[in-house]
């Protein structure tokens, strides 16, 4: 079974993708939606979120998201402090999730893959690509935020030009290309690749 990495910037369009590739019948692992449902349900992960922000970090139980975003957006130090306690469980979350799959090839949709170093445990991956006033816009919308807020979050990402270029297959989710047959061309792709073996 491949192991395939879905990635791409802020506001790119990487859950719309995976939602066509699940539809296929590719099972996705969502990184971002796994690791705040471990902050929630892990003790010993909440413990050291805890120990290193705080307890205001916790609201009736659950992690208060907005607050953590304020505290560490804005300091990188911060941010890769938090990264270095919730990335190594998610990574063991991944790998447990992906051996109970029985597809040719499965997905993880995460935002930090080369960030995090996640690509040396992944056979292939997609960059997910839009010009950067129409991703600033999606958030924008999404999130209800300041463009300051996304440029903010935009600026902890690798620059566009630099993912794409690592990638092994790129989709362009520009608003004016069908994405349905560039998903298509790379599942079957990635179809042949895993009954292959390559």
């Amino acid at each position: 079974m491949l192991k395939i990495g879905l990635t791409g910037g802020i506001g790119s369009g990487k859950t719309t993708i995976a939602q066509i590739f699940e539809v296929l019948g590719i099972p996705v692992y969502y990184a971002d939606t796994a690791a705040k449902d471990l902050m929630n349900r892990d003790p010993e992960l909440r413990n050291r979120i805890i120990s290193a922000f705080g307890p205001e970090v916790y609201k009736e139980g659950s992690v208060d998201r907005a607050y953590l975003g304020e505290l560490v957006f804005g300091d990188p130090e911060k941010l890769a402090r938090l990264n270095a306690i919730v990335h190594p469980a998610t990574l063991l979350d991944a790998a447990g999730w992906m051996q109970n799959q029985k597809t040719p090839y499965v997905i993880k949709e995460a935002a930090l893959i080369y960030e995090a170093g996640l690509e040396k445990f992944l056979d292939y991956i997609i960059c997910v690509t839009a010009p950067e006033s129409l991703r600033l816009e999606r958030v924008m919308n999404r999130d209800r935020v300041p463009a300051e807020k996304v440029l903010q979050r935009m600026q902890q990402q690798m620059d566009e030009k630099e993912k794409v270029s690592r990638c092994d297959f790129v989709i362009i989710n520009d608003g004016k290309q069908a994405l349905l047959p560039q998903v298509l061309a790379i599942h079957e792709t990635l179809m042949e690749k895993a009954k292959t073996g390559l």
